[in-house]
């Protein structure tokens, strides 16, 4: 299995005692050290959740700093002393400054600052790129509508108002200042910056030079969004940029509305935790979907390979139920899962093959009736290893079979269980490792998905 697993360790008190390079980087941005609490607020309440529960926990974690945003699978394993942290899968995503556009708009980015601010507006810093405009020595402190004064778009709004609303970036926003040399036009532009809970902390931008003031009316156009540009929606770009432009607010709106629903900055009305809790289901559907359609974007492109890890069937399927296993406790459903030494040696990406198994897991929990049963096997024909996962829902007919792994196929299902897209990549993903996905069922008998790759000896 080619996987780096990033461990730590924190004691009975909460405090973390040691760590793997990356998790200390993290523990020291959110401002804590070695032998300190634990300074992730999720990661926190998910060790005190495993903790009192005296049993291992496996979840997503959901974590972001000044520099980057970090999505990562972490197991927490309790024992009288405190708990153990491992943490797979882990992946950064750089929050870029946005950059100033050099022409079209006629600024100049030598001419231009960059500034940051808090969540309020109010100026922290503010630098100069070049000599044209120095910054008065009074400006930190004072917001930035009192230091500039804003001018609408050409549909009358402000760019950077919205952007506070809605906690998202912003360009395009017109603005005058006075200089020595008499009044200017600039443009800002910035990028949202979160703390590692996901709460807004302020914006990190730019602010560049424009051309003379135009009458009211005649502003220039906003200049385009660069995470999207004028991209089709056939191009593969355009997928992963969608991914990468709602993954991160998408991933706060949940982890916010989650810490909102598990009350653990104190005691609210039950009915807004309920509110709070089907937001944060409503953020996950919608974060769903966004992995479907980058994997749709991905998968589909020409000259699409997976990675040849070697992996074990049995232990990537024994990660997908402790990912899930709360999921299906909440349904009263039982998980039969291979025992620690039941090992099936295969060859396929990692990452990919616990993503085919954590849909068709997801799959039977949805569509199983509640308390009932869940197993999972794994097995061996030849030079084929195979996983199956078995439910006792309702079961799929011959003619349902036929369709049931083609794009957007639902099965006539109208709830808001998934996108029609889960099977339809897990097969193509599984072909792509020069495996298969097949499916045994009939009407009342329940689902029978086999997932089978090249077995490894």
């Amino acid at each position: 299995m080619n996987e780096r697993i990033v461990r730590g360790r924190v004691d009975s008190a909460g405090r973390l005692v040691s760590a793997d390079a990356p998790l200390l980087r993290l523990q020291q941005r959110a401002g804590a050290a070695i032998g300190q609490p634990l300074a992730l607020p999720n990661l926190a309440r998910l060790v005190a959740l495993a903790q009192r529960l005296q049993r291992d926990i496996s979840r997503p974690l959901y974590a972001a700093d000044d520099h980057s945003d970090i999505h990562a699978l972490v197991r927490v394993l309790p024992d009288g002393e405190g708990a153990n942290l491992e943490i797979s899968d882990w992946r950064t995503r750089p929050i870029l400054l946005p950059e100033a556009p050099a022409d079209g708009a006629g600024m100049a980015s030598a001419d231009g600052w960059t500034w940051e601010c808090d969540q309020r507006l109010r100026l922290l810093t503010l630098h100069a790129d070049g000599d044209a405009l120095p910054i008065p020595a009074d400006w930190e402190g004072r917001s930035l509508s009192e230091l500039f004064e804003l001018q609408p778009d050409e549909q009358g709004r402000f760019p950077v108002l919205r952007a506070l609303a809605g906690q998202t970036r912003f360009d395009g926003q017109r603005v005058r200042v006075e200089a020595e040399q008499g009044t200017v036009t600039m443009t800002l532009a910035a990028e949202p910056l979160f703390d590692a809970t996901g709460r807004l902390t302020g914006f990190r931008g730019v602010a560049v030079r424009g051309p003379a003031d135009t009458d009211a009316g005649e502003y220039p156009a906003p200049p385009p969004d660069p995470a999207f540009g004028s991209l089709p929606l056939s191009d593969p770009q355009f997928g992963r940029r969608i991914d990468g432009a709602l993954r991160g607010p998408l991933s706060r709106i949940i982890a916010t509305a989650e810490t909102i629903h598990g009350q653990f900055d104190g005691p609210i009305r039950a009915d807004y935790a309920r509110y709070a809790g089907d937001i944060a289901h409503a953020g996950r559907h919608l974060l769903g979907l966004v992995d479907d359609l980058a994997d749709l974007q991905n998968i589909e492109r020409p000259g699409f390979k997976a990675a040849a890890d070697q992996i074990d069937l049995g232990d990537l399927a024994r990660r997908a139920v402790g990912l899930l296993g709360m999921k299906a406790e909440e349904k009263g459903i039982r998980i039969d899962a291979p025992r620690v030494d039941d090992k099936m040696p295969a060859t396929g990406e990692f990452r990919r093959v616990l993503q085919v198994l954590l849909n068709l897991l997801g799959n039977a929990i949805r569509y199983s009736p509640d308390n009932s049963q869940i197993w999972i096997r794994v097995d061996r024909e030849g030079n084929r290893a195979m996983v199956t996962v078995a439910d006792q829902g309702q079961g799929i007919s011959a003619e349902q079979q036929d369709v049931v792994f083609e794009k957007f196929e639902r099965l006539g299902r109208t709830d808001s269980g998934g996108s029609g897209l889960g099977l339809y990549i897990a097969r193509r993903l599984a072909r792509a490792m020069d495996g298969d996905l097949t499916v045994d069922s009939a009407p009342g008998q329940g689902a029978r998905f086999t997932l089978s790759l090249p077995a490894r000896d």
